[in-house]
């Protein structure tokens, strides 16, 4: 089969798009035969031996985890899903990923497909919403009537945070650039803030939750519009644990988790319209350095997304 592997850390051009052997189900496994792919920071951060210390990747390593796709064989132990299901996942980020015309996942970290989505739009899911639904409800338990702050709002995360928190009756803020207030609002945002023209922090009201897909200065000048009792959770940094406590905030880091739940519960917004899929671009899978090449820009509007089978 064809996959897209690296053989040692670098930039785009550690990239090989070359043939790999197929791999086999273990007993809580599953094929997938891979459809589409979705590139996300977390992918070139690892090709770039980011993580390096903290996941021992064995090379040559399979990157990508967010796919969408068809069951092609299932593990002897699995019996909830059979031989041409329509899936998707964000799978374990430990083992090989979906730049890949197969993968094997655990049978419990897929859910179906959204039926109203294509495999392409699908693919742009699981990653990016689960993380947006875990940073929400899970983590920081948002609730009806709060308002909430959500960083870089056209972003992946951030185009389905504001979509989740709207649809729980909050009420919602995005950052973005001017160029992607259009997009924001349209998704629910029920106020934009310019980040290149104004400075949040002083043109925003308190908030409840703020959602930080940033770090580094927006994190540190994002804390004091925290109100007492407030939760700001993060992708990028733990959040400074005196400058919470100086405001009466609580809040912390968190890596997404696999969740077919969740993933679920995501489905059922989609397919009944609640939620859409923003998508950027669409690479075939031969051309993933031209797709990370986008990724580090960070100006994708919504998801980045590699085609393994053309729709």
């Amino acid at each position: 089969m064809k996959a897209i592997r690296i053989h040692a850390y670098g930039d785009v051009d550690t990239l090989c798009y070359e043939e790999a052997p197929m791999p086999e189900p273990g007993p809580a496994d599953i094929r997938i035969r891979v459809h589409a792919a979705a590139v996300n920071p977390v992918d070139w951060k690892i090709r770039a031996g980011y993580l390096a210390a903290l996941i021992p990747y064995k090379m040559p390593l399979t990157l990508g985890w967010d796919v969408s796709g068809v069951v092609d064989k299932i593990g002897s132990e699995v019996t909830h899903l059979a031989v041409g299901d329509a899936v998707y996942c964000r799978p374990d980020i430990a083992r090989d990923g979906s730049y890949a015309e197969y993968m094997v996942v655990r049978a419990s970290e897929v859910a179906p497909k959204p039926e109203t989505l294509s495999h392409n739009e699908a693919a742009a899911v699981p990653l990016a919403g689960l993380t947006a639904w875990q940073a929400l409800f899970q983590h920081a338990q948002l609730k009806k009537g709060e308002r909430v702050l959500i960083h870089a709002g056209a972003g992946g995360v951030g185009s389905f945070a504001i979509q989740f928190a709207k649809s729980a009756g909050t009420h919602v803020i995005a950052t973005a650039s001017s160029g992607n207030a259009a997009l924001v609002r349209d998704l629910g945002a029920d106020e934009f803030v310019d980040y290149r023209a104004q400075r949040f922090e002083e043109v925003l009201d308190k908030v409840d939750v703020i959602l930080d897909t940033i770090g580094g200065d927006t994190q540190a000048r994002s804390i004091p519009l925290l109100n007492s009792g407030g939760r700001m959770f993060s992708v990028v940094a733990t959040p400074d644990a005196a400058a919470l406590a100086a405001v009466g905030a609580t809040g912390g880091h968190f890596m997404v988790q696999p969740s077919s739940e969740n993933l679920v519960r995501i489905s059922r917004l989609i397919d009944n319209g609640t939620v859409r899929v923003v998508i950027d671009s669409v690479f075939p899978l031969s051309e993933a350095r031209a797709a990370h090449t986008k990724s580090q820009t960070g100006r994708a509007k919504g998801k980045i997304v590699l085609e393994v089978v053309p729709a």
